[in-house]
């Protein structure tokens, strides 16, 4: 190695290439390994994150969200999309409630509400406070079904009960009806129609209905307005269908074939993931083998898998992306429980080296807490890295915000709990609903983490850093500097983690962003 005309003998390089430092039988962990500085020649504003998820899926955001049932509904898809990522939409539900989840999210337009209050004509007055009360809801639409999809009867909002003095009064008494309303047409409806509609009649909120009335939609003033405040998220994660690309996970099960067919063909999903704790299972390659029987042009990811082993077999039954970890979430008891599992860098560089030389993208999955996580993985060979608990406790995750203690929080579990498998995940463990159920996860509450919208730009933008920081302008070439040897690593004690971190402060607020 010369620089700057000096010559200095390879065995003096600092570090270790990955080669070396992962092949000594160690489980390592994110916090256990670090990367050392390469050589900066390009400004972090001109790193591009772009890459694949699957052979024919590419992401500009690396990130991706977890199909859990406190994590990823309709809202979630749409927001990870409109960042440049990617939401895979949980199966703890029935198969109508998933492909409407796929549906509100593969149909959405930027900027509108697709899942709005809704309430029934008989209705009352006491149901339109409870819904202020218990989700902030000030006005609701009114259709014929009580939900989204049915005829549009009017719009009520808290203003109009003022002055009513029976709490029991039906809201089709007091609500403006749809004939004073000014809505949207849905196959007209954009960004910009709905802006100067906004401008033009000063309304707060404007109901989208189809061609025969239905209510599929609704626009609001304050959407728009806040919308407006975030930071710039870049284009969008577009499908070839010129919609928002949308994944879904399904399970091994008989009755899960019936379930991808009505995910593919109603709700017109771009990617299933096989959820399963372990994926290295003849369960899995069977449907593996029926979805690229029946559904060809459907891209598949399997897993989750922490071995190259696991990896090639995967792969060569036509796997298109895998998942890599088990045991590394925050909620997973799996490791403690089964005994099973790998440190989450150790198990995403080796799955990814094999994957590689095969054209296979891999996700890494579980055990990120911070942006230097993210950078790990990737740097790691991961293609894209899947969260949960960091988009857990969002506005889009799923659930109602509780105060606990005077903190604001939302509910999440881990697919594992208990909680979880009594409504129905417990397929993704192998478990037989006849026999005991062991967990392998938790429930709990996190923090109020705000928008995804907010959160994501940031996150990539610190990523970007990174990479800087590494030498690599792109993942293609982070990921060469890592099969070279290029790329140097070393393990850390204990007290390294420590020093890393902040220390000798009497108080400090520490805040990323």
């Amino acid at each position: 190695m010369q620089a700057n005309g000096l010559t200095f003998d390879d065995s003096i390089q600092d570090g270790f290439p990955a080669s070396k430092l992962f092949g000594q039988g160690t489980s390592y962990t994110y916090d256990d390994v670090i990367f050392l500085p390469g050589h900066i020649y390009f400004g972090a504003h001109e790193v591009d994150l772009s890459s694949h998820i699957t052979r024919n899926i590419k992401l500009r955001t690396p990130l991706v969200s977890s199909p859990m049932d406190t994590v990823t509904e309709a809202s979630m898809a749409i927001a990870m999309a409109s960042v440049g990522g990617m939401g895979f939409i949980h199966y703890n539900n029935t198969i109508e409630e998933q492909v409407t989840h796929v549906s509100n999210a593969k149909t959405h337009t930027p900027g509108f509400v697709v899942q709005p209050a809704v309430l029934r004509p008989d209705a009352t007055v006491v149901d339109l406070m409870d819904l202020k009360a218990n989700k902030g809801f000030g006005s609701a639409c009114v259709t014929d079904t009580g939900a989204v999809g049915g005829k549009l009867l009017g719009l009520v909002s808290s203003r109009d009960y003022d002055f009513v003095t029976d709490a029991h009064t039906p809201v089709t008494e007091i609500m403006t009806p749809v004939s004073d309303l000014e809505t949207l047409s849905g196959a007209q409806a954009s960004q910009e129609s709905a802006m100067n509609a906004f401008k033009s009649c000063k309304h707060g909120k404007l109901p989208v209905v189809d061609g025969s009335g239905n209510l599929i939609a609704l626009a609001t003033r304050a959407v728009f307005k806040e919308n407006s405040r975030y930071p710039s998220g870049g284009s969008p994660s577009i499908g070839p269908d010129g919609r928002l690309l949308v994944g879904a996970a399904v399970g091994t099960r008989d009755s899960d074939r019936e379930r991808v067919r009505a995910l593919r063909d109603v709700g017109n999903v771009d990617v299933v993931v096989l959820d399963s704790s372990q994926g290295d299972s003849t369960f899995q390659l069977e449907m593996l083998n029926h979805i690229k029987r029946e559904h060809p042009n459907l891209d598949v990811i399997c897993g989750n898998v922490v071995t190259s082993a696991q990896a090639a077999r995967l792969i060569e039954a036509g796997a298109d992306g895998l998942r890599v970890g088990m045991g590394s979430g925050s909620i997973c008891t799996t490791q403690e429980v089964c005994a099973v599992g790998r440190g989450q860098a150790t198990a995403v560089y080796h799955t990814a080296r094999l994957a590689h030389t095969l054209g296979v993208p891999i996700i890494a999955d579980g055990g990120v807490q911070n942006s230097g996580h993210i950078v790990k993985a990737l740097a790691l060979g991961a293609s894209a890295v899947m969260c949960g608990s960091m988009f857990a406790g969002t506005t889009e995750a799923p659930g109602d915000f509780i105060t606990v203690s005077g903190v604001r929080v939302k509910k999440y579990r881990g697919m594992g709990s208990l909680e979880a498998m009594t409504k129905g995940s417990e397929a993704r463990y192998h478990s037989d609903t006849q026999n005991l159920k062991i967990a392998q996860g938790v429930s709990g509450t996190v923090r109020d983490k705000g928008s995804v919208r907010v959160n994501v730009p940031f996150l990539v933008q610190a990523v970007k850093q990174g990479m800087q920081d590494l030498g690599a302008k792109t993942l293609t070439e982070a990921h060469t500097q890592l099969y070279t040897g290029k790329q140097r690593l070393e393990s850390r004690t204990g007290a390294a983690q420590a020093e890393g971190g902040v220390h000798d402060m009497h108080s400090y607020d520490k805040r990323a962003w």
